[in-house]
């Protein structure tokens, strides 16, 4: 599923079926040091006209299973989201009312978002994911920021 424009409102199934790098390498752990070199590298940036794309992908989610659905997604972003060329960071967060979480991940470009789509990894993580609950995705740059004194 190409991106065009700067907004993707898929159904939630094609969505999944094209989103979100993952596989059965999520229990691979990463050595320390390497770890450590990759935190280092890969720093979120919000800041206007960067060329970095966003991902945010807002799930819809059954309370008993937020956290659930939270821990998959760390575990995709640090075993196989990570290894993709292109991608920056990511960070997840939940509501209060464990009805959503919100996936923020920044990649170098919209071929690289595409790119791990297409990785033969996908299929198994997504089917965990599809299990958890449904969402929306939307591929965007940042336009405007504001920091309070």
């Amino acid at each position: 599923m190409p991106i065009r424009g700067c907004e993707i409102n898929a159904s939630r199934r094609a969505f999944i079926a094209y989103s979100l790098a993952g596989g059965v390498a999520l229990g691979l752990p990463m050595a320390a040091a390497e770890a450590q070199h990759r935190r280092q590298l890969m720093e979120m940036t919000i800041r206007a006209n960067s060329g970095i794309m966003t991902l945010i992908n807002v799930f819809a989610v059954a309370p008993e299973n937020q956290q659930t659905l939270v821990a998959v997604l760390k575990e995709g972003a640090e075993a196989l989201m990570s290894k993709r060329a292109g991608y920056i960071s990511s960070s997840i967060h939940f509501s209060k009312d464990g009805r959503r979480v919100i996936n923020y991940s920044q990649w170098k470009s919209v071929k690289d978002i595409e790119a791990m789509r297409q990785h033969p990894d996908v299929g198994p993580y997504l089917k965990r994911v599809a299990g958890l609950g449904t969402f929306e995705a939307i591929a965007c740059e940042v336009s405007y920021v504001h920091y309070g004194s």
